[in-house]
């Protein structure tokens, strides 16, 4: 790409402004025409998270899913597992307490009831 005057870029500037409608170019000179850039180059788009092993809140909700007997879980099952997932990959402190209390609850239960 080749390099543009700052002569050049300011008169494009300009003309992109004079073609606005009135209210967008009023937006923009309420805001500051010197600080109002319409070259910037778009963003990334939002990282997809994922978790330590490298997995999206979909593939995990997915592969636990899976695991399960379809007949054993219903919507709402499902429904719970997408928001402590959601929750887990995020660092939810909600989520991270539903889930230590989950795993000290079953350690117990192992001990206790021998279930």
């Amino acid at each position: 790409m080749t390099k543009i005057s700052p002569e050049e870029e300011e008169r494009r500037k300009k003309a992109i402004l004079d073609n606005m409608s009135p209210r967008r170019r009023k937006h923009i000179l309420k805001k500051g025409y010197d600080g109002w850039d319409p070259f910037q180059e778009p963003k990334d788009p939002i990282d997809i998270r994922t978790d330590k092993t490298k997995r999206t809140t979909q593939m995990l909700v997915r592969e636990f899913l899976q695991a399960q007997k379809i007949e054993e879980y219903s919507n709402e099952y499902g429904r719970g597992v997408l928001d402590i997932c959601l929750g887990m990959i995020n660092n939810d402190e909600k989520s991270r307490g539903m889930f230590e209390f989950a795993c000290w609850y079953k350690n117990l239960l192992e001990k206790e009831v021998q279930v």
